[in-house]
């Protein structure tokens, strides 16, 4: 692909991400997330420790990245904000030992979170749906 092509790649693909909703970036984020720790548990497997230590720290910095943009105003920031304490701080023992089963348990927490995020996303998206559905002057039983 030339330049001029790979800039207007990188235009259309920049655009997509911001018309993504908050819920959809949050899940795209943990996509990456788990994508990342795969792969560092593959490169593990290969003792390929050079793509093991760079796909570790790319989860760190996505996690930190979460932890950094959550809105302490509600209760669920301040588990979450732990959870992402735990997920940092096992991930770097993971780095430094080579642990394959730690790295396995991070990577079915983030993506049981993720689910759980996509879901809600789900049911918000539906009752935005509903509510714009709904006639106007109605009010909706909840």
């Amino acid at each position: 692909m030339d330049f001029k092509g790979y800039q207007g790649y990188q235009g259309y693909k920049e655009q997509g991400i911001n018309e993504m909703s908050q819920g959809e970036l949050l899940l795209l984020l943990y996509d990456e997330l788990i994508k990342r720790l795969l792969r560092a548990g593959l490169a593990m497997d290969k003792k390929d420790y050079s793509l093991f230590e760079a796909s570790v720290d790319r989860s760190l910095d996505i996690i930190r990245y979460l932890d950094d943009t959550l809105d302490m105003r509600y209760p669920i920031s301040r588990n979450l904000n732990r959870l992402y304490d735990y997920f940092s701080f096992e991930l770097n023992r993971v780095k430094a030992g080579r642990n394959k089963t730690e790295l396995e348990r991070v990577r079915a927490m983030a993506n049981e979170l993720r689910d759980t995020f996509r879901e809600a996303n789900k049911t918000a998206e539906q009752e935005l749906a509903a509510a714009e559905e709904a006639p106007e002057g109605t009010v909706s039983e909840g």
